[in-house]
């Protein structure tokens, strides 16, 4: 369970039973759509590393940058994004398309794919 309680600072603290994370609405931290967005880059850098593990090569020097591109609904709303993959040089061509894969699976990019099935549900505990 994710839990945060709300208070009169800028900051949005929420915590997990292990970790904590911090948000902020004044531009001192990621906002928690930005941090969304991070997530997207940090799972496509999981299942880079995911893919070189299994092909025994080293990931170091692998660069990803990722950028949303807002959808027609305004600056709020998702309408693509678009990751680039740089390799250090050495990569073979197989090499190459076997993290361009696992990246294009990364699962918080899964999740999102399939977020018009998610029964999303706001209650009063």
């Amino acid at each position: 369970m994710y839990r945060t309680l709300i208070d009169q600072t800028p900051l949005i603290q929420v915590s997990t039973g292990k970790h904590q994370t911090t948000y902020a609405l004044d531009g001192s931290l990621m906002n928690p759509l930005e941090a969304f967005y991070a997530t997207l880059a940090g799972c496509a850098a999981v299942f880079a590393k995911k893919a070189c593990q299994t092909l025994g090569i080293p990931a170091a020097g692998i660069e990803i940058s990722c950028k949303p591109f807002a959808g027609p609904g305004g600056p709020l709303t998702l309408g693509r994004f678009r990751t680039e993959v740089r390799f250090p040089e050495g990569f073979s061509a197989e090499a190459k398309a076997a993290v361009l894969q696992g990246i294009a699976h990364c699962a918080v990019k899964e999740v999102v794919k399939d977020g018009a099935a998610i029964d999303f549900q706001v209650v009063e505990a």
